[in-house]
Formats: structure tokens, sequence, C-alpha cells
């Protein structure tokens, strides 16, 4: 797997991460005079995650 990819993975887990967390621990985020509702978080985490999982199974797939 090339680094490029390597870093791209750690970092779309490192965002999906960050929203999981602020999903479980209910934290309130507001972005200038809006607060952001949660639902914006559950997309945050599962689409960096699916993409995070989707390339890391193309680069184990290409290796074999």
């Amino acid at each position: 797997m090339k680094p490029i990819a390597t870093i791209t993975i750690v970092l779309l887990t490192a965002v999906a991460a960050a929203h999981a967390l602020r999903l479980v621990f209910g934290v309130e985020l507001i972005v200038g005079s809006t607060a952001m509702p949660m639902w914006v978080s559950v997309v945050g985490a599962v689409v960096p995650g699916a993409l995070a999982v989707l390339l890391w199974r193309e680069g184990r797939n290409q290796g074999a």
C-alpha cells in the first residue's frame, strides 16, 4: 500500500472517530451562532468511516 493511502486511511478514521465520540458524549457544537445538529455527526462518522474501510480493502487486495 502506498504511503499516501495509509495517511488518508488514518485521517479518515480520525474524522470518523471524532464524530462518533461527539455522538457518544453528546457534545454540542456551535459554529458561529448556529448549533450543529447531531445528524451531521452521523453522516460525518459513517461516510469517512466507510471510505477508510473501502480504501483499506482496496489496498489490501492489490497487494495479493
